[in-house]
This record gives C-alpha cells, structure tokens and sequence, in this order.
C-alpha cells in the first residue's frame, strides 16, 4: 500500500518554500524533481505542475528532462492524412 497523498496544505507550504525567482539546489532540488517526476507520470500536465508550485513552465519542463522523464507528445488535433471515406 502506498504511503498518504500529500494533503493541499503541504502542496501550499512546498509551494511557498519554493518562491518563484529563488534558486533551487541541492537536496531541495532532488525532492521537487521527484515530485514532479510522480505527478506527470500520474497525468499532471506541465501546465498545471507550474501553476501549482508557482514556477515557470520552462522551469518545470527543464526539471521534468534532467529527472528523465519521457515528455508526453502535445494533445489536440493532428493534421494527418484524412482517412479515406468509401
């Protein structure tokens, strides 16, 4: 069984710890990496990790790369050949 799911008032105080600006080294770094690591791979868009740690998209993107995360292609439409109607 796996552990509790962090409740929205530690996400608030990780969030805060963690100003936008304000570097992020060391074991700090690590942790955030592997949270946003868990939450995109449960289907968290990237859009949304940033919003919720008040970070840049870029800087969550970056994050999500160096932690070695296969980035999911983008949704919506393709423009790919029609299929052929009979």
């Amino acid at each position: 069984m796996r552990g509790p799911e962090r409740t929205s008032h530690e996400e608030a105080r990780v969030a805060e710890t963690l100003k936008k600006g304000s570097r992020v080294t060391g074991a700090a770094r690590d942790k955030l990496a592997a949270d946003l690591k868990k939450k995109y791979d449960s289907g968290a868009s990237i859009r949304a990790l940033a919003e919720e740690t008040g970070r840049s998209y870029g800087f969550v993107h970056r994050m999500l790369s160096e932690s070695g995360v296969t980035l999911r292609g983008r949704g919506g439409a393709t423009r790919g050949k029609k299929a052929a109607s009979s």
